[in-house]
C-alpha cells in the first residue's frame, strides 16, 4: 500500500480557483441536502495547544477524509508556526489512507473558493469594485476567488499593516486582467464605493459602519469564528439576507450574528439546490457568513489526490 504525500505548492497547483470553486458548491450542496456525514470538531488539550479533528464523508461523491489542526502558542519561541493543519484522505471501500496533504495551503484555497463561490451565486452579475479587509493568506485567496466569478475592475485593500497591504497589491498586479489595486482609503469610502465587500482579518471588533453599505452590495465574512467576535456589524447584518455555511455550526461560532441575535435566512447549499431563493434583485444587500465545514476539506483533499496521482506530484511512500 503506498500512501502520497503532498506540501504546499503541490496542493496549489493540483487545485486550481476555478476548480476549487466547482467543486465547494458540490461540498455544500451535498451538506444542505442531508448528503453529508461531518461529526461534531473533537478536541484535544494539552499542555501547550489544543488540536482538533474534522472528519467528513460526503455521500453522493463517495469522498472520505479528516483535517488534523494544532494550536499552540508557545510554537513562535520555537521560530514555528502558531497554527498547523494536515488533511488525509482516506479510501471509502477500505479505510485505508490514500495521501497526506499540507492543510495550511489547502485551507487557504477551500476558503477563498467558498468566498468565490458564494460570491457567484449572491453577488449581483455587475458587480466591478471590490472593498478587501485584511492583506492575509485568507485575503489573498478571497481576492483570487471573486475575481474568478466577477469582472473586478478595482480593489481597495484595507488593512492595519500598510506593509503586507502593499505586498498583496504588488502581487495582485502581476496576475492575469489584474484590477486597480486602491491602498490608503478609509473603510468608509471603500465601503461606499463596493459592490462586493470581504472581511478576512482578526479584528475582535466590527471594520465598517453598515450604514455606508450601498443597496445591493454583497458581504462575505470569513475571518471571525468565535462566539465573542464579529468583524460585521450588527446594522449590516440587520440590513442584509444572511446565508451561512451551516446553520448548526454559525450558530455556535459566528459572532457576527450571535452577538445581534440574528436570524438565518438559509444555507448556501439550500440556494444551490433550489430549496430557498438567494438575491430577489438588484436592491438588496446579502451577507454570506463562513466559520468553515469539514466537508469543505474533504471535497478540496480529494480533488487534490486525484489531480496529484493523474499529473505526478507529491511523493509515494510505501505504507505497508
Amino acid at each position: 500500500m503506498k500512501i502520497r504525500m503532498l506540501g504546499a505548492a503541490e496542493v496549489r497547483a493540483a487545485l486550481p480557483m476555478p476548480k476549487a470553486i466547482a467543486a465547494m458548491k458540490q461540498a455544500y450542496v451535498q451538506f444542505s441536502a442531508g448528503q453529508a456525514t461531518v461529526p461534531l470538531r473533537t478536541h484535544v488539550q494539552t499542555e501547550k495547544g489544543v488540536t482538533l479533528l474534522m472528519p467528513a464523508y460526503l455521500h453522493e461523491s463517495r469522498n472520505l477524509g479528516v483535517k488534523i489542526i494544532s494550536i499552540y502558542g508557545e510554537n513562535q519561541k520555537l521560530g514555528l508556526p502558531t497554527i498547523s493543519a494536515t488533511v488525509m484522505v482516506l479510501d471509502p471501500e477500505t479505510g485505508f489512507p490514500l495521501a497526506l496533504m499540507n492543510g495550511g495551503s489547502l485551507t487557504a484555497i477551500r476558503t477563498g473558493a467558498g468566498g468565490g463561490a458564494a460570491a457567484d451565486v449572491l453577488a449581483r452579475k455587475d458587480a466591478r469594485t471590490l472593498a478587501l479587509f485584511g492583506a492575509g493568506v485568507q485575503a489573498r485567496t478571497q481576492l483570487q476567488g471573486v475575481l474568478a466569478v466577477r469582472q473586478i475592475e478595482r480593489v481597495y485593500i484595507i488593512d492595519r499593516l500598510a506593509d503586507a497591504a502593499s505586498r498583496l497589491a504588488d502581487e495582485a498586479a502581476t496576475w492575469p486582467k489584474a484590477p486597480e489595486i486602491i491602498l490608503g482609503a478609509s473603510p468608509a469610502e471603500a465601503v461606499r464605493a463596493a459592490d462586493i465587500v470581504v472581511t478576512a482579518t482578526t479584528s475582535p471588533e466590527p471594520l465598517f459602519d453598515g450604514h455606508d453599505l450601498k443597496p445591493g452590495t454583497h458581504i462575505t465574512g470569513v475571518g471571525s469564528f468565535t462566539p465573542d467576535k464579529r468583524e460585521i456589524d450588527e446594522t449590516a447584518v440587520r440590513r442584509a439576507l444572511v446565508v451561512v455555511d451551516s446553520r448548526e455550526a454559525c450558530l455556535e461560532e459566528a459572532g457576527d450574528l450571535l452577538i445581534p441575535n440574528a436570524p438565518i435566512d438559509a444555507e448556501i447549499g439550500e440556494i444551490l439546490n433550489g430549496d430557498l431563493p438567494g438575491r430577489q434583485n438588484d436592491e438588496q444587500i446579502t451577507f454570506f457568513k463562513s466559520v468553515g465545514i469539514a466537508v469543505q476539506d474533504t471535497m478540496a483533499a480529494a480533488l487534490v489526490f486525484a489531480a496529484a496521482a493523474e499529473q505526478g506530484l507529491g511523493v509515494e511512500v510505501d505504507f505497508s
